[in-house]
């Protein structure tokens, strides 16, 4: 039997003596592939049993790293035509996690340009969101926001400096600094709505005038319910998506008898 056509995956190989499942090292060399663009947005990965048959693995366990990734928004299945690097990223909104965590998920590199990282005073809008006083000094972040090279959104952050004594102590990840301090969120509301940037933002982001954003305003809460943090993100429209399920709520639902 002729061997299958040479994939993108024909000179790796995986580690079947390692504790990491063979089905997890596919999904890495998946990512990585990805990461480097070997496999660009839009383009359909190898067909399974070209990767089973590169890699000397089953095609379950291709078929199961697959169907995870799928699951997990980096790929999507078309009916006859093959699986593909889905072009927009997917977050979802029922769980608490940072830029930084989501991206490393997508086994993406996240990034990050500074804008600002400064110490001021609590404005109006800040002191409302935060639930202080004016004069309170705050700890301010802004910066665009990287996803495997390729900018994303731009974000305004300000946290009391209780809690970030100095802006500077964040490098990448600002739930990293507050995780090592005791002061990670618990909690978050968040309020979505569609936008355009300003011709500045789009100009930082590599967009023409007049695009769309999907703006995103956070303010998080520890668990004695003080306020953490405030951030307001500005999200490609192009790229970006927010995902949320939904469930029937069954006590307030009211089905007809049945006699």
């Amino acid at each position: 039997m002729a061997k299958s056509e040479s994939t993108v995956f024909s000179n790796f190989h995986l580690n079947e003596g390692s504790p990491t499942p063979l089905y997890r090292q596919l999904q890495q060399l998946i990512k990585e592939a990805m990461e480097l663009g070997a496999i660009a947005v839009d383009d359909a990965i190898p067909a399974e049993r070209d990767i089973a048959a590169d890699l000397g693995i089953s095609r379950v366990t291709v078929r199961k790293a697959v169907r995870e990734l799928v699951d997990e928004g980096l790929l999507v299945q078309r009916q006859g035509a093959g699986t593909f690097v889905k072009g927009r990223m997917e977050q979802p909104m029922s769980k608490l996690t940072g830029f930084t965590e989501e991206m490393a998920k997508r086994g993406m590199t996240p990034g990050v340009k500074w804008l600002d990282r400064s110490i001021g005073v609590a404005s109006p809008e800040e002191a409302m969101a935060l639930n202080i006083s004016p004069g309170t000094e705050v700890s301010r972040l802004a910066r665009i926001r990287y996803g495997a090279d390729k900018p994303v959104a731009i974000e305004y952050t300000t946290v009391p400096r209780i809690f970030l004594p100095s802006p500077d102590l964040v490098t990448l990840s600002l739930y990293d600094v507050l995780t090592s301090t005791n002061h990670r969120p618990y909690r978050a509301l968040q309020r979505l709505r569609a936008e355009l940037f300003s011709p500045e933002m789009a100009e930082l982001l590599n967009l023409g005038a007049n695009s769309v954003a999907l703006y995103m305003e956070r303010r998080s809460y520890l668990k004695d319910g003080r306020a953490v943090e405030f951030t307001r993100s500005f999200y490609r429209g192009d790229s970006y998506d927010f995902v949320t399920e939904l469930q029937l709520d069954v006590k307030t639902t009211r089905f007809p008898s049945i006699v």
